[in-house]
C-alpha cells in the first residue's frame, strides 16, 4: 500500500479537515472560538471534540474528529456484521444550530473504516434541516452538493440523495428529517485508485461544508424573528432530537458500545421544544414547510 492512503496518513487529513472547518465556521459566527476537549479511548485511540456555543450566528455547535481502534466486540460483530477480530476507525462530524429561525440547521459526518481481514470502507454525508423550508435554498444547496458529486461519478448524486432520504426519515412522524442532501456508506474499496477518490470527495465535501452553510446564513440572516418564529425553531429541533435518538444508528451504535456520551450527544440544540398537540394553520410558512417534508423530492430543476 502507498504510504499516503495508510490509516495514519487517512487520519491526519481528518485532522487538518476538522482545523479548516473550525476556522471558516469561527471567521462566519465572528464572536464565538471553538473550545477543545482531548479524550482518549480506553480500548484504543481517541479524538477532539470542539464546541462553539452563544455567538453571533450559532447557539451551538460541534465539530468532531475521532480516530479509534481496538477489538471487535461481541456488539460490534452483531450490529455492523463484521469479519474481523481488530478495527480501526475515523472520521468527522459536525452539526450546527443557529440563533435564527431563518437559517438551517446542518449536518455533515465522513469517515473510514478498516479491519485486520484488510476489509476497507469510507461513509458518510451532509443533510440540511431548514425550520422553514424555502424550495430555492433547498435548490441552492443540492445544486451544490451535485457539483461535488459530479467531479467524481455522476452517478453518485441520484444514489447518494436516495439514499439520504431514505435514512433521514422520521417513521413515527412520516416525515423527512429536512431536505435532505447526501448519504452514503460502506462503500468497499476494490484498487488503491477508488481508496484515493473516496478520500478526495470525503475531503472536498468537508471543505465544501462552510461554503455551503455560509450561503444558506446570507439568505437567511437579515429576515425578522418574530417570537412565532422562535417557537416553531424550537419545534422544528425537537424533532432534529427525535430523529437522533430514536432512529440515528451512529447515535445507537455509540451510546450501546459504550462510546463518550458528551461527544456522541453534542448533535442535540441547546434549546429544543414539544407543545401537546401543536397545530399549524391553514396556509401558513409552517404549514408549508410540513407540506415539503416527504422523500425523493426533485429539489434540482
Amino acid at each position: 500500500m502507498e504510504k499516503s492512503l495508510t490509516k495514519e496518513y487517512i487520519k491526519e487529513q481528518f485532522m487538518l479537515l476538522q482545523d479548516r472547518i473550525c476556522s471558516r465556521l469561527e471567521e462566519l459566527d465572528g464572536k464565538s472560538k471553538f473550545h477543545q476537549d482531548l479524550w482518549d479511548r480506553a480500548e484504543g485511540g481517541g479524538g477532539r471534540t470542539r464546541i462553539i456555543q452563544d455567538g453571533n450566528v450559532l447557539e451551538k455547535g460541534g465539530v468532531n474528529f475521532s480516530a479509534v481502534h481496538g477489538p471487535v466486540s461481541e456488539m460490534m460483530k452483531k450490529q455492523l456484521k463484521l469479519d474481523g477480530n481488530e478495527f480501526f476507525a475515523t472520521g468527522v462530524s459536525i452539526v450546527l444550530h443557529p440563533h435564527s429561525p431563518h437559517v438551517p440547521i446542518m449536518h455533515m459526518n465522513v469517515r473510514y473504516f478498516e479491519l485486520d481481514s484488510g476489509v476497507h470502507w469510507f461513509g458518510g454525508g451532509i443533510d440540511m434541516t431548514p425550520h422553514y423550508v424555502i424550495p430555492e435554498q433547498a435548490s441552492l444547496f443540492h445544486q451544490g452538493l451535485k457539483d461535488i458529486c459530479d467531479k467524481y461519478n455522476p452517478q453518485f448524486y441520484p444514489e447518494y440523495k436516495r439514499w439520504a432520504d431514505e435514512y433521514f426519515f422520521i417513521p413515527h412522524r412520516d416525515e423527512t428529517r429536512g431536505v435532505g442532501g447526501i448519504f452514503y456508506d460502506h462503500i468497499k474499496i476494490n484498487s488503491e485508485g477508488e481508496k484515493q477518490m473516496m478520500l478526495d470527495f470525503a475531503i472536498d465535501l468537508g471543505d465544501a461544508f462552510a461554503d455551503l452553510y455560509k450561503a444558506q446564513y446570507a439568505l437567511g440572516k437579515d429576515k425578522e424573528v418574530l417570537p412565532e418564529h422562535t417557537l416553531w425553531r424550537n419545534l422544528r429541533r425537537g424533532r432534529y432530537v427525535e430523529f437522533n435518538l430514536v432512529h440515528d444508528r451512529g447515535t445507537a451504535f455509540g451510546l450501546k458500545t459504550g462510546g463518550r456520551i458528551e461527544s456522541i450527544l453534542m448533535s442535540l440544540p441547546k434549546m429544543a421544544g414539544w407543545e401537546y398537540d401543536f397545530q399549524v394553520k391553514e396556509n401558513s410558512k409552517e404549514a408549508q414547510t410540513l407540506s415539503y417534508l416527504k422523500r425523493y423530492v426533485d429539489w434540482i430543476k
